[in-house]
């Protein structure tokens, strides 16, 4: 790997219907940019419960008060994002519909699928990362008693193909991190995909699968209630809200990384106006003092500093650095 980047507690079992945030004021630059007052849609490509859903609801009631237009959050989950980023692909580059895309959508989706619907740099407009997300390895407490990630690779090792793991769907982040896992690790496991995070959570707690790879913040909570064992963090340092939990090196697995980032992306051909505008009012939500502390506390700090050229290269470099790790995962899209 040439290049890797360093470095809520509740969720909802079910997909939300569409939220709408009204805008409290209006911005006379939006106005230009958006002539109608009909809603700009954000959509999520993943079910509500996870990061990409808490992210967007955080952000989306201050980019409406940004630009002074009513912001309509969707979730449209399915195949690990792919489902609702081409929706969003084939849709008119109007302004009016964006989408929440991750790497899974982009450097992990193209190296999975032969013939992914869309393509990330050809078909959509790259406006504004949101914020970097580093991954854990979690197992569950509930008939499986092993206390460090040695014993744990050593079960899995013992016997292969007993034990299973969830993500929110396939080529999701997580789906490609625990293949990865098991690629780096000699071993062989069952992937149970989910239509979201929440449904993965209640599995992981229920005993139904066996381990995951997901967000430090959302794992926290069943870790501390005992539900779970939060075994690693896949990045080059700690969590810092999860301190006392080793990094992969410190267990014996110098070279496996995962992470994840958020950004909006629009359909290819959108204006120049609405996409410089849209990259201007989420760096301004990105850095109001609330929205930037909550990211922080959750561990999945902004990025900020980014202009659409500068995110359209990193989303260009990510896809060359992650084509090849999805392929050599051995991931496939079910």
């Amino acid at each position: 790997m040439t290049r890797l980047v360093t470095t809520r507690r509740r969720f909802m079992a079910s997909t939300a219907a569409a939220t709408i945030f009204a805008p409290t004021i209006v911005n006379a630059q939006a106005v230009a940019a958006w002539p109608s007052a009909k809603p700009i849609r954000m959509v999520v490509p993943f079910g509500t419960g996870g990061g990409t859903d808490i992210t967007m609801r955080l952000l989306g009631p201050k980019i409406s008060q940004i630009l002074g237009q009513a912001v309509v959050i969707e979730n449209r989950p399915g195949a690990g994002s792919v489902t609702g980023t081409d929706y969003v692909s084939k849709s008119p580059p109007d302004g009016y519909l964006f989408v929440l895309a991750t790497l899974s959508s982009t450097g992990v989706a193209k190296g999975l699928y032969e013939k992914l619907p869309y393509d990330p740099v050809k078909d959509l407009t790259a406006i504004a990362p949101t914020n970097f997300i580093p991954i854990c390895h979690s197992v569950t407490r509930n008939g499986l008693d092993v206390k460090n990630t040695q014993e744990w690779i050593a079960a899995l090792k013992a016997n292969p193909n007993k034990y299973s793991y969830g993500s929110s769907g396939v080529g999701s982040t997580g789906h490609i991190a625990s293949a990865n896992f098991l690629q780096r690790t000699g071993t062989v496991a069952t992937h149970v995909p989910y239509r979201g995070a929440g449904q993965v959570f209640l599995a992981m707690v229920a005993g139904e699968v066996q381990f995951n790879s997901d967000i430090p913040s959302l794992m926290r909570e069943y870790h501390d209630k005992g539900q779970v064992r939060i075994m690693f963090v896949a990045t080059d340092e700690r969590s810092s809200i999860i301190p006392n939990i080793p990094t992969a090196a410190e267990v014996g697995l110098p070279n496996y990384k995962a992470y994840s980032w958020y950004g909006i992306f629009g359909p290819a051909g959108l204006p120049q106006g609405i996409t410089d505008r849209m990259a201007a009012a989420i760096e301004e939500a990105l850095r109001d003092p609330t929205i930037n502390k909550r990211l922080e506390d959750m561990g999945t700090p902004a990025m900020l500093n980014y202009t659409p050229a500068k995110f359209a290269k990193y989303v260009s470099d990510e896809i060359d650095i992650w084509v090849p790790i999805t392929r050599a995962s051995g991931a496939k899209a079910e």
